[in-house]
Parts: C-alpha cells; structure tokens; sequence
C-alpha cells in the first residue's frame, strides 16, 4: 500500500484554494470547503483519492493521518481496523 500525502495550495488569480493529494499510484485536486477546518480538508482529498483509486476501506483498513512535521501538509495511511 501507498502512502497518501496532501499539500493546501493558495488561491490564484483563476482558481481558488485547493488540496492536491497525491500517491505513486496517482493524483487529484479537490477545492478547498470553507465548511470544513484544514484537517478535514486534507483529509476529504486523500479519501477522494482513495475513491478515485478504488482503495476500499473493506480491502485496506481504516485510513488515518496528520501534518508533516514540517508543516508542508498532510500524510494519511491505512492502519488495521482494529489498530485503530
């Protein structure tokens, strides 16, 4: 399995703020949902990813995550449910 990493990218003149998650197995940008706080936008663009992806939770586990420790954004992984 891939880790998944996910990095905020700022507004521009054309697009607004965004999340680009990534995986050696592919990548998606997702807009940014002012509903939601940061981690959960991180988190709602690997979970597109996995969807995209068609990693089922079923398959893989749980998926979990947190920033980087150089706060340049976000890495999720799936753990055992019952890590969890």
């Amino acid at each position: 399995m891939q880790a998944i990493v996910t990095k905020f990218l700022g507004p521009t003149n054309v697009r607004g703020s965004r999340v680009k998650a990534r995986a050696d197995a592919g990548s998606l940008t997702v807009g940014w949902d002012h509903r939601l706080n940061p981690d959960a936008n991180h988190r709602a663009a690997a979970e597109a990813l996995v969807a995209k992806l068609g990693w089922g939770e079923d398959a893989y586990g749980a998926i979990v995550g947190g920033s980087l420790p150089d706060n340049s954004g976000y890495a999720f992984v799936f753990v055992n449910r019952s890590a969890v």
